[in-house]
């Protein structure tokens, strides 16, 4: 196509300039991303020609504008081929990928632009910068400075090879991962072996059937079917089957990511190296609140001490319970407790300990509910308010759109929220943005928000009914989004999301609180069809049982964070061999038998395809500045508007525009401890 008319690199004529999917062709994107490229060069090669000295202004600011295009149509593509891929979006994205590598080098690798930089870094103490433009510039100066920029010839060039190996590497790992899930299904014809599940559950599986062409029920590896069946199937055998394809994905076979996980590892290793670090996690955590691989070591090893003595507790109490309740129901009695067990004893013990269960919820959750809460906790706190539309495109159906405004009838953002799994769609949970905020001149450009889920669909008889899990997800998800939407700094590089990577998760988990709170269910959680508010005692259970295996669900999080710093944090080039490796890591805190056929690191697209790498114990640093955080809306009033001003004023619009431990302790008045988080969690009284 010419480029003239690809809708792409025109500016987009749609309301509030938002993406024209339905204009969008695939083959519209390698022409695209081509001339955009060049366009984003030609902003470069503008700082770069320009005979007058460097100053913040034609340096550091015109930098942080160039790529505009580039980036929104990176954003379009990117999550498309997260949410809505297929062959064709596949193989152009592993044309793309390198060209993108590439021109990032010839940015971070541009002697005559790091020239600039450095100048205008040199003399920073001259220049009056406030905090935000300061943070720009020493931001802007890292990016070279931790890319290459001072490395010899020779060595940008393994650089450059290197970063465009890991971007086609990282890709790989994706497809295989997503290939893998979708190439499994469970496909049973007699509904007795199928005893245990719900109706809720049998009836997806029977339209999962239908949509395939098959009689019966089919059930597959995306969580809306997995999790449930795992949860309540009563037949161990079929649980070990669908147990095992899980662990096993991208394990073997002609999906296997056993190699691309030892590259991956060893070409970070590698780049670290090259650029003066010991490691990819010393590379990595200089730019986390962390900062060093031993003050992670020190937080996962002061959580493990008191979490492993009660996990060993929670996992005797299950194996008992197992064994009593096996024998009371006549039923074969086991040797060992197996992984495929898990789920399936532990609803029954919280159903017999708390008389709580997910199909006793699920009828409270109507997924449109939970998204009024959800925006209800975000307009008592913020202001906000939302209005759906169906003026605005979407890639798929499913996809519902709507306008956020703010108290003064202003656009605060545009919001899309995709919630329901299909082939194509990567499984699991995630934000993203199609654009980000930022001042134009004296326009404050607002946000496109997306959040991205793999919910229970409705079926012909029931809408959409969520687990509590599920709920939970759709708050955290909600909570980025937030991040996004209230997002108010002069820079696109700093706006949003775009913080310390264990910053990032702050607002997601801190929102999750309000799930737990009456004031909070009462609003939403009502019976889909009766109206009737979830009972008070429904919500006493609900907070006695958010500790329920607290100390298993803290190992489980540890032992991921832990693969992962194992991977990172040492010198890779000697493992050969991804289970034996695993097993070795695991050994600190699996309690279950390990299971020959599975493998956690060839499915684990946090670290080896998303931005995790060196990072998932972000998820528990998080949740020690979540739980110090919700303390304070706990002891004012969770819907304390004063609260919530300052928690926007000072966290959630300000992005990464200072450290975020100044930005915390602004809002909090004091650094973290982690004693909230252990008190939540019930290991300490």
């Amino acid at each position: 196509m010419s480029t003239e008319r690809n809708p792409l690199l025109l500016d987009f004529d749609t309301p509030f300039q938002t993406a024209p999917f339905s204009r969008i062709k695939e083959e519209d994107f390698e022409s695209a991303f081509a001339k955009a490229i060049s366009l984003a060069q030609e902003e470069i090669d503008q700082i770069t020609s320009s005979v007058q000295p460097a100053t913040f202004s034609n340096t550091i600011e015109a930098l942080d504008k160039s790529g505009d295009k580039l980036s929104r149509i990176s954003s379009i593509f990117f999550n498309l081929n997260s949410a809505e891929t297929n062959d064709e979006i596949q193989r152009i994205a592993r044309v793309v990928s390198p060209q993108l590598s590439k021109f990032g080098n010839d940015v971070t690798l541009n002697q005559q632009l790091f020239d600039r930089v450095k100048a205008v870094y040199d003399n920073r103490e001259n220049l009056s910068l406030d905090p935000e433009q300061l943070t720009l510039l020493e931001k802007q100066y890292k990016r070279f400075a931790r890319n290459g920029a001072n490395l010899t010839e020779d060595k940008k060039t393994r650089l450059r090879e290197i970063d465009e190996q890991l971007s086609q590497l990282t890709l790989s790992f994706g497809e295989n991962v997503l290939a893998a899930t979708q190439d499994f299904e469970l496909h049973i014809t007699a509904k007795d072996r199928l005893s245990g599940l719900p109706e809720s559950a049998l009836e997806a599986a029977a339209e999962e059937a239908k949509s395939r062409d098959k009689d019966g029920y089919v059930f597959t590896l995306d969580y809306p079917s997995y999790i449930p069946f795992m949860t309540y199937a009563d037949d161990r055998g079929l649980r070990e089957q669908l147990s095992k394809a899980f662990g096993a994905r991208a394990y073997q076979g002609k999906h296997s990511n056993q190699e691309n996980v030892l590259e991956i590892a060893r070409l970070r290793y590698e780049r670290a190296q090259l650029l003066g670090y010991k490691t990819h996690a010393h590379f990595v955590l200089e730019e986390r609140m962390a900062m060093t691989p031993d003050k992670v070591t020190e937080f996962s090893e002061a959580l493990l001490e008191k979490a492993k003595p009660a996990a060993i507790k929670e996992f005797e109490t299950l194996t008992q319970f197992a064994h009593d309740f096996l024998k009371e129901t006549n039923l074969a009695p086991i040797a060992q407790l197996e992984k495929w067990d898990a789920a399936y004893f532990s609803e029954k013990l919280k159903k017999k300990n708390f008389e709580l269960d997910d199909e006793l919820l699920k009828p409270f959750f109507k997924l449109e509910n939970v998204i009024d809460g959800a925006f209800e906790v975000a307009r008592r706190l913020y202001g906000l308010s939302f209005h759906k539309t169906d003026t605005i495109d979407t890639y798929h159906k499913d996809v519902m759109t709507y306008e956020v405004r703010q108290e003064d009838g202003q656009l605060n953002s545009i919001f899309y929220a995709d919630f329901f799994p299909r082939k194509g769609k990567r499984n699991g949970a995630w934000m993203t943005s199609f654009k980000d905020q930022y001042l134009n001149g004296d326009h404050n450009s607002r946000p496109h928000v997306s959040i991205v889920c793999n919910f229970t669909k409705p079926t012909s008889t029931k809408p959409s009914l969520l687990t509590f899990n599920e709920v939970t997800t759709l708050f955290h998800e909600f909570g980025h989004a937030l991040h996004g939407m209230l997002a108010n700094t002069k820079y696109r590089s700093l706006s949003g999301t775009s913080v310390f990577w264990d910053f990032v998760e702050l607002p997601s988990q801190i929102l999750e609180n309000w799930c737990y709170e009456k004031e909070a269910l009462e609003l939403f959680a009502r019976h889909y069809q009766t109206d009737e508010v979830i009972p008070a005692a429904y919500i006493d259970k609900i907070k006695k049982a958010a500790n329920f295996q607290e100390g298993l669900q803290t190992l489980r999080q540890l032992s991921f964070g832990m693969l992962d710093m194992s991977w990172h944090g040492i010198d890779p080039t000697s493992i050969k061999d991804v289970k034996e490796h695993e097993q070795k890591v695991f050994e600190a805190t699996d309690l279950y038998p390990d299971v020959e056929s599975s493998c956690m690191s060839t499915a684990f697209a946090h670290i080896f395809q998303g931005g995790y790498s060196a990072g998932y114990y972000s998820y528990k640093w998080a949740e020690v500045l979540d739980a110090d955080a919700f303390e304070v809306f706990k002891e004012e009033g969770i819907f304390n508007r004063e609260v919530g001003s300052r928690f926007k004023d000072h966290v959630l619009s300000k992005g990464g525009t200072e450290n975020p431990m100044l930005l915390y302790t602004r809002f909090r008045g004091s650094e973290p401890k982690i004693d909230a988080l252990l008190k939540r969690a019930g290991l300490i009284t």
